[in-house]
């Protein structure tokens, strides 16, 4: 794999609101994975300063900001949640400068010498990102046991997470488009075993595919 060392393969790690992603990208980095995680390109697409951060601020107004100046992510989520005109501004507004981040930070994981980069993207088949990535990974989970974790994860009501899960793409037509899937209905041990053994089944198939 040495001649692939400055182009990663690119392992898009996606799957619904509450469905573990960021669990299943933490395993995949214990096993030297390089992972980018959106989340966190987004708050740094928001932190003061930078152009996404001047733009949200003269659509939404002063009132999203916590006493410091940050933008308030709960509150922010609260006015999009049930407007989809302002969701969609925000889209717009955050993810080119995300889109730009994770770029950057792809180009450095190949001079760092990286194998693989798996990159956590929530909405990856719903902003149209499938031709970015060499392989996709959708993490699936019970409905019902994703609104217990959104309602525990992020304070809110059974409402206000049955109507985030509605928003996003139906979890059927995200695992058609996927070319793997991985359960994670169980407790913590149980995906450990299952981010394990997919790590293990895909570098195979991968070393067959370059060699």
């Amino acid at each position: 794999m040495a001649e692939k060392k400055n182009q990663p393969i690119r392992l898009g790690v996606t799957g619904g609101a509450g469905s573990g992603k960021s669990v299943v990208c933490e395993r995949l980095g214990y096993h030297g994975v390089s992972v980018i995680l959106a989340d966190e390109l987004a708050r740094r697409a928001v932190i003061p300063g930078m152009p996404a951060y001047k733009k949200i601020i003269e659509y939404f107004g002063t009132e999203i900001l916590d006493a410091d100046g940050n933008i308030n992510r709960a509150r922010l989520r609260q006015l999009i949640l049930q407007d989809h005109e302002k969701k969609r501004a925000l889209e717009n507004f955050v993810h080119p400068e995300v889109f730009r981040l994770m770029a950057e930070d792809y180009q450095a994981a190949g001079e760092n010498g990286a194998e693989l980069v798996a990159v956590e993207v929530p909405l990856l088949f719903e902003v149209g990102m499938e031709g970015y990535f060499d392989y996709i990974l959708t993490v699936s989970v019970e409905p019902e046991e994703r609104i217990k974790r959104l309602m525990a994860r992020d304070q809110i009501s059974r409402e206000d997470a049955e109507s985030l899960m509605r928003a996003q793409m139906p979890e059927d037509e995200k695992q058609n488009k996927s070319d793997y899937v991985l359960d994670n209905s169980g407790t913590l041990e149980e995906t450990i075993e299952s981010v394990d053994r997919f790590y293990q089944e895909f570098m195979a198939e991968l070393k067959k595919t370059i060699s």
